[in-house]
Formats: structure tokens, sequence, C-alpha cells
């Protein structure tokens, strides 16, 4: 059998390794767009592989753990190669690629899901998610004051930035808000409550994997990436073998066609103010349940949602690692009434989920799940909890938590503050 580190044979592996070390030697990285495929790829499936090797914690999403924030701590301490940590730093904030893996993942796992119950699984995901929502914020905010935290500060600067859906959507304008209805800096306001979102999305991670391995023990509790009772793909397993042989024109086809509903969301994020990805979600499931994409080019998107969260996912977590995740941010929230706070709020906004789900004939720890996004770090948490969970095509649903749900509790939030201080 063929040894792999992730997809990397082994043999390819140690060539990759000796020549990163040769180019960090020599000074002279190179930071073509090859240079920088070749690092990310090497680094995240070693920090994956790592975690997946972890007894017990290989079962609550370790490989997202380790590829996430061990590259996190790495940066912080100037252990990672200048040369690396340059070239990853800029590769990632230039080509911004982490929403090309957000529309390709959204735009395969929407036009090969059940187009039947398709808009049901979007109309009944906001039930658990507003109740999930209205419970955490209830019980986060007794358990800070119950800790000696008070109840404003529990509620405005943990329990609100952990479900705020994310940093640049979330904890960015809310501390903008903040600052202009308190008349404080904003960067004082920012520090306050990054902490919460990090850790908060960390617990997501760690719940999101305990409750895969809750799944595999007790299967009936579980759709394995489907919301609902009786929901199946259209891409059944009977269609393996015709995945197999989809022509690369389809694939092609289906790979441009995610990237241009990501641009009509971009250009109605300019005109509109929508947030892109939720822009795209929306026109994907237009154009799916229209039927206007041919099923060999679903065939095709399929194939490229299978290879982004194959080959991307890692490495893109690693990218967000060290680029996106401030390691002395992520600490500063480890103070036990802190920890114990978000862990309560996290825990109850699943909880809640597990349980209406249940009562609304859905799969209840898949609810659970797509509620964790709610709690995760954008986009970026998004990735991480479904590569924990094993449960990578809930990504529009998690969209949904992440981008609508966080909008939702920012404005209600500052509109509240506004008029009560």
């Amino acid at each position: 059998m063929e040894i792999r580190i992730g997809i990397i044979p082994l043999p390819i592996y140690v060539i990759l390794f000796a020549l990163i070390v040769g180019f960090v030697v020599t000074g002279k990285v190179p930071g073509e767009i090859s240079m920088a495929i070749a690092v990310l790829a090497f680094f995240g499936f070693t920090c994956a592989e790592l975690g997946k090797r972890l007894p017990l914690l290989r079962n609550i999403g370790a490989a997202a753990i380790f590829a996430t924030f061990v590259p996190s701590a790495l940066t912080y301490y100037h252990v990672l190669p200048k040369p690396v940590l340059n070239l990853t730093v800029e590769f990632t904030k230039s080509t911004n690629f982490l929403y090309l893996f957000i529309a390709s993942i959204i735009v395969g796992s929407i036009l090969s899901m059940d187009r039947r119950v398709l808009i049901q699984g979007f109309v009944k995901i906001f039930v658990p998610l507003a109740a999930g929502s209205i419970a955490a914020a209830i019980v986060g905010t007794a358990v800070g004051t119950a800790l000696g935290l008070g109840a404003r500060h529990t509620l405005l600067y943990i329990v609100v930035p952990i479900m705020a859906g994310g940093v640049g959507e979330g904890a960015i304008p809310l501390s903008i808000g903040y600052s202009e209805l308190m008349h404080l800096p904003q960067g004082e306001m920012f520090a306050m409550v990054l902490p919460s979102v990090m850790l908060g999305s960390l617990t997501a991670i760690i719940l999101s994997g305990a409750l895969d391995m809750l799944g595999k023990r007790l299967p009936h509790l579980t759709g394995n990436g489907r919301l609902q009772v009786g929901e199946s793909g259209d891409m059944t397993p009977e269609n393996e073998e015709i995945r197999g042989h989809v022509d690369v024109t389809h694939i092609a086809g289906a790979g441009i066609t995610a990237i241009t509903l990501y641009l009509v969301g971009l250009m109605a994020h300019k005109l509109f103010g929508l947030p892109a990805p939720v822009a795209m979600l929306f026109l994907a499931v237009l154009v799916k349940l229209a039927r206007a994409v041919s099923p060999p080019l679903q065939e095709g998107a399929f194939v490229v949602y299978k290879f982004f969260s194959t080959a991307v996912t890692y490495p893109l977590l690693f990218a967000i690692g060290v680029a996106m995740t401030p390691w002395d941010k992520l600490t500063a929230a480890f103070t036990v009434v802190n920890v114990i706070t978000i862990v309560s709020t996290v825990a109850t906004l699943m909880g809640t989920g597990f349980v209406v789900g249940r009562l609304l004939k859905m799969y209840p720890i898949d609810t659970a799940i797509v509620n964790a996004c709610h709690s995760g770090q954008g986009g970026t948490g998004d990735v991480a909890i479904l590569t924990a969970a094993n449960r990578m095509q809930l990504m529009p649903f998690a969209q949904i938590a992440t981008r609508i749900g966080g909008a939702i509790v920012v404005t209600v939030t500052l509109i509240l503050v506004a008029h009560f201080g």
C-alpha cells in the first residue's frame, strides 16, 4: 500500500521537504504560485497528519485544530522560517483563495443536493438557529454573570462576539459600532471582542468533532451531511462509476460556473452591500431549483467539490493559521471564567440545535453542527468546523448560520446598545 502524508505520496513529500529547506537556506524562496502551493500543501498536510495520529484527540477534530492553530503558534513564536511566513501571508492575502474554496464547496454541494428538499432545508434551518441563538444568549450571559463578569460585559464582549459571524464580518463591524456608540477607541473594542471569537470557534471545532464521533456510535442520529430524514443527494452512490468518467470539460465548466456565481455575488456586494458568499449561495440555489444546470455539469460540480474538500482544506487551514489567526489573541481568552462562559454559550447553541432539530424531524447531529458554525470564526471557522465534523457538504447551511445569522446578531445588538446604552 502506498504511504501518503495526506494526499502527498511519501517520496514526493521527502523531495518537497528537501526543496523547501534548500530554498530557505539559500534565502531565495520564489514568490510564484507553484512554490506557494507546495509550501501550503507540505505544511498543511503535515500538521493535519500529526493531529490524525493523536489518540482520542483525533476523534474530536485534532487534524483541523492542528492545521489551524499549530501554524498560528509557530508564527507567533518565530519558529516558522521567515521566507515561508512571508510567502504564505502574501499569497493568502493577495489571492483571497479562501473565497475560491468557499465558492467551489458551496456551488458543488448545492448542485449535487436533492432539489426537492433543498428549499425545505433552507427554511427549516432558521428555526433551530434562532432558538439556539436565543438560548445561548440567555445561558451564556447567566453563566458569565454568576462567575462575576457582569451581565453587560458578558453579553456584549463574550456572548455576542461568539455569534457575530467571525472577524471581518462580525468582530470588526461590532467593534466599530461599539466605538461610535460608547465613544471609545475602536482598537480597544476590537481587542476586547476578538479573543471570544477565537476561543468560541475553537470550542465549536472540538464539540463538532465530538459530535462526529457520537454519530459513528449512534448512526440513527445523523444524516452524515444531510439535514432531513429521507433526504438524499442527486449524486447517489450508484452514480460513483459515472463520476469516475466525468468529461474534464464538464469539471472545468463547473469550476468556471462556481467562479462566475461568486463574481456575481461580489458585484451584488458592491452594489447592494449583500455579502458576496450569501448572494452566491442564493444564486446557486436558484440555479438548482430552476434546473438551469445540465446533469453532466452537476457531475462536474460534484468533482470540483470533492477536489477542494480533499486537496485544498488542510493547506487552506495552514494559511489561515499563519495569516489570519493571532495566537496572542487566542491565548488571551484562556482564563477559567472566560473559558467556562464561552464553552457554556457554544454548548447551549449546539445543544438547542440538537433538540430542536430532532423535534422538527431533522438529523440532530447535523443540525447541531450547522448551529456550531454560528459560533465560528467566519468562513475560516466554517471550514475548520465542518472539517472536524467530516461534513463539508453542510457548507451552504453553515454560510447561512455564519453570514446571515451573524449579521442579524450584530444589527440587533447595536440597535439595543444605541437605545439602552
